[in-house]
Formats: C-alpha cells, structure tokens, sequence
C-alpha cells in the first residue's frame, strides 16, 4: 500500500524551491562580507548569528496559522505607532537622528517592526471587505500607511519610510485597484514631489543631487558613488575573483562592507556574477508570487504578495 510521505519542508511548512534560495542567498553574503571587510571574522560571526536568528523567526512565523497572524495584526501595528511616538518624545539622538528607544540591555529601533506591521495591517483591513476595496476604504487604508510613514520620516529616517511606504502601497496594489485610479495616484504624487523636496532636511536634498550628479564633487560628496562605479566596471564580465578586488581590497571604495557592498561584489565577480545574483532575487520573488497567488484568503494573498 502506498503513503504519501511528507518532506521535511512540507513538514515544518516551508517551500523547498524558495528555501534552497534563501539560504544560497545568505551563503553568498557571507562570502561577498569576508572579502569587503578585510576577512573580519567577527564581522562574519555577528552576520551569521544575524542570519541564524532569522531563520528560526522565519521557521516559528510558517508553523503560525494565519488566523493567529490576523488576530495579532492590530494590537502589532498599535504598538508600532506608540513606539514610534516614543520615539519622538524619548528616543535617543545618534547621528543627528533620533530613531532609538534605549531598553537598558539593548537599543531597539521601532521603525524596524513597522516594515511588517504595515503591509500586515493594511491587508487586515482590506480583507475584511470583498475585493478590490471601495474608495472610502481606500482612503482609509491610506491612512494608515501614511501615519507611521510620516512618524519615521519625522525622525528622520527618509529611506525607512519610503520602504514602508512601498509595502503598504503594494498590498493596495495587489488588492485589484483599477489601472486608472494607480495612474491618476501616480501623477499626482509626482505632482507633489516639488513639496516633498521642501521638506527635506539639507542633507537628503545633497544626497539626491549627488546621486544625480556625482562628478559635481568627485573629492566630496559625490567620491563614493564615483568609486563604487569604478569598481563595478573594472570587474567586466568575469570579475577579478574572490578576495582579489583591487577597489575593495585597497581600501579605495569606501563603505564597501555595508552600503557599498554590491560594488565590491560586482568588482570581483563581474556581469555574471551580478546575473546570477539577480536571478536568484527574481526567483525568490516569482516563487513568493506564486505562494501568494495560491493562497487560500485575501489576507495571506495581500500580505505574501506585497512582502
């Protein structure tokens, strides 16, 4: 007689296919790490204990049912926003930005929990009704994106709050809003973006110029990304090999473990080191597409979609 054996993916809940990803993910990162921080072994130990902690999260969230999820959705998103007010009101200066609640053993940056509690609470909202959502609870689900945005952009945290931003809006996205109204939505964030460059602080505004124009201050400000360019064309098509980047190794590329880490990466493994890199992101993203797309409700079909 034959039994329909379980793997130990299907087991514990998770998707091979997505798994096998992930982990070749974190395996090149550690690697790519070694080399851009001068073979600093505890660099490399804290990132491990990093990645080892986040997949036993990933591991406890996948043994969750999602009706567990849902249920703790509100009570996660409300401690956000009163963290976030925390913030404003206690939170520690570090950098000319004020983003941290010290709690004693450890500093904990609550714009970090908004990353999920966002998109989760925008899909709460949006499956409690048929789909795609009517304009008032469009507006609604606004809303609530754009509270916790508008906290973290105030401390200021500009990129953290665009990324936020971004989740929420997708899970709006993915909810079957019509083209015409993504569109009219659209043009007129454009239309509002003159406002938002009032309201940067000097240095946002630098960062984009020099983003836009680096050569304007190849000594200065526009030095990283003039050298991080250098690094990813020098590495042509196969790159210079592991360990072996010159930009990197010699200390040229500044940042090159952290914000720059994609040039030193590109530097030694070249153009096809960069296509299977992205082709490894392409697949962790059609494959979480796909899961979203088979799920059973609309609010694990918006939240797997939009995350």
């Amino acid at each position: 007689m034959r039994t329909n054996r379980r793997t130990l993916a299907e087991t514990l809940h998770l998707d091979a296919p997505l798994l096998v990803c992930l982990l070749a993910l974190s395996a090149i990162s550690l690697f790519v790490l070694f080399s851009a921080s001068g073979q600093n072994m505890d660099i490399i130990w804290r990132q491990a204990l990093r990645l080892g902690v986040a997949f036993l999260i990933m591991l406890a969230l996948a043994q969750l049912n999602p009706a567990t999820l849902m249920r703790w959705t509100p009570w996660l998103y409300g401690l956000g926003i009163a963290l976030l007010l925390a913030v404003l009101f206690f939170g520690e200066t570090g950098k000319g930005a004020q983003r941290w609640l010290d709690l004693g053993l450890f500093r904990f940056q609550p714009s970090e929990m908004m990353k999920l509690a966002v998109p989760m609470m925008v899909a709460w909202y949006l499956s409690d009704h048929p789909l795609p959502p009517s304009l008032k609870r469009l507006s609604v689900a606004s809303l609530l994106i754009i509270v916790p945005t508008l906290l973290i952009a105030k401390q200021p945290d500009l990129g953290t709050a665009l990324l936020i931003a971004c989740a929420g809006v997708f899970v709006l996205l993915f909810s079957g809003i019509s083209w015409r109204l993504i569109i009219s939505s659209g043009a007129l964030l454009a239309a509002c973006a003159p406002i938002l460059w009032h309201f940067m602080h000097d240095y946002q505004r630098q960062r984009v110029l020099t983003f836009l124009n680096p050569e304007a201050s190849p000594l200065g400000a526009g030095y990283h990304i003039i050298q991080s360019k250098i690094a990813i064309g020098s590495g042509g098509l196969y790159g210079k090999g592991w360990l072996n980047g010159t930009q990197s190794q010699l200390n040229f590329l500044p940042e090159r473990s952290t914000d720059f880490i994609f040039a030193a990466y590109a530097e030694e493994f070249g153009l096809f080191g960069i296509i299977g890199l992205l082709s490894l992101y392409l697949l962790v993203i059609m494959r979480g597409l796909l899961i979203s797309a088979q799920a059973q409700d609309s609010y694990t079909r918006l939240l797997g979609g939009s995350l």
